[in-house]
């Protein structure tokens, strides 16, 4: 103890620690998920097959972030990184394995098994499937920093019994890119638009990481190439998704390039619908509850949260909105850089990207700009999974902020 320094100064430990930035946009988006749950689900009281009111709604997501959301990023963002270096294999694993055990024990919905019933909750497993995938993928690669930069992902020829392309395979394909493919190939039946999140995400650690930007380029070739022949693949035999997902893409392509659109004047697609809420919203939107698309928007309060919140706040809003997401990934970055080990670095960085792709994916179906997925809007959507998921994630992004070895004045 220094010589000026009183027994209660030294003792004294604040109980939110880490990136001051970060706790505050957290708090930004809390407040908004309320508001956007409270007024988008205004719509149930006028459905009769709905048992759920408005104040039921509310009282449940705000019983969500309080028992569930606050105590998951309190609870990680104190314990220390080296317990997720430590644990990833653990975590993942399990993640995978109840992400399986949904389509044979899972509860299903619009044709695809996705939730573990646990008592009177709905769990999704394949939510923190999505970050249990970059923290394996974080370790991995924080292995292998010494030779990372000059790695190769994808052996240049298939002849197997060539010891080169042999190692190749089992000492950087299949430990690297192997956790990726598997999470993407487990969720893609139920869920493609989260395998997209979770190789889009992958793709950029590793970027991150240094790992060779041609090496890369291959992978993604290679990987687009097999879920297209995937994503036909599941149409044809009618697994899953698959006919749902071909169909939107195909819909989506002849909107965007042919006069099609004249044929749904009386029947507009969920994204359509999503279009006219924005713009009604005009600059500074219709009023907080007062939004006339509430009704006509297909689940405001999840799929589509970020149509009906420009819709009652704005355009303006809606970008500053958009710009706290891309913030996550700046301060996330911010952090990466003032590591002095590569696990934390990666999984910070890993971890703000998936948080942003996700965010980003669900933004740009609402303007047209993606075929529709369905993907929630982190942390302010209706929902317990994706919310303790994403609360997770910020936790532990937070875990690496506090540690010593990063500078303390973003700290509260």
């Amino acid at each position: 103890m220094g010589r000026n320094e009183r027994p209660e100064e030294r003792l004294r430990t604040p109980i939110l620690e880490g990136d001051r930035a970060l706790w505050i946009i957290y708090a930004v988006l809390i407040v908004i998920s309320i508001l956007v749950v409270y007024s988008s689900t205004a719509k149930m009281a006028y459905d009769v097959s709905s048992n759920l009111t408005t104040t039921e709604s509310l009282r449940q997501q705000i019983m969500l972030i309080l028992v569930m959301s606050l105590p998951v990023i309190f609870v990680t963002h104190k314990i220390n990184y080296t317990f997720y270096h430590r644990w990833a294999g653990v975590f993942y694993w399990v993640s995978i394995l109840l992400t399986i055990a949904t389509y044979f024990v899972g509860t299903s919905m619009n044709g695809a098994a996705r939730w573990l019933p646990i008592g009177p909750f709905q769990f999704q497993p394949s939510e923190l499937l999505k970050v249990a995938t970059i923290l394996m993928l974080a370790r991995r690669m924080a292995d292998r920093q010494a030779t990372i930069d000059k790695v190769k992902l994808i052996p240049t020829s298939f002849r197997l019994k060539d010891p080169k392309q042999w190692k190749i395979l089992k000492e950087n394909t299949w430990p690297l890119l192997g956790p990726v493919v598997i999470s993407c190939i487990v969720i893609a039946p139920a869920h493609i638009s989260s395998a997209v999140i979770i190789a889009l995400a992958s793709m950029l650690t590793l970027y991150i990481g240094r790992v060779p930007k041609r090496e890369i380029a291959k992978t993604i070739g290679l990987g687009a190439t097999a879920a297209a022949v995937g994503l036909s693949l599941l149409s044809m035999v009618g697994i899953g998704r698959g006919d749902t997902a071909f169909t939107r893409l195909t819909r989506w392509i002849m909107e965007l390039f042919t006069d099609s659109r004249r044929e749904y004047v009386y029947e507009l697609s969920d994204t359509q619908r999503a279009m006219i809420a924005i713009h009604n919203g005009g600059l500074t939107g219709e009023g907080a509850g007062h939004s006339t698309s509430r009704a006509v928007v297909i689940h405001p309060e999840s799929d589509y949260a970020y149509a009906f919140f420009a819709s009652e706040y704005g355009a303006i809003a809606a970008i500053m909105l958009m710009l706290l997401y891309l913030w996550i990934t700046f301060r996330a970055i911010e952090i990466c850089r003032k590591c002095i080990t590569a696990f934390p670095t990666l999984m910070s960085a890993g971890l703000g990207l998936l948080i942003t792709c996700q965010a980003m994916l669900h933004i740009i179906v609402q303007v047209n700009l993606f075929p529709e997925t369905g993907q929630t809007l982190p942390i302010i959507s209706r929902g317990g999974s994706s919310l303790l998921s994403m609360s997770m994630a910020l936790g532990m992004i937070l875990s690496v902020s506090r540690m010593p070895f990063v500078k303390t004045k973003n700290r509260l």
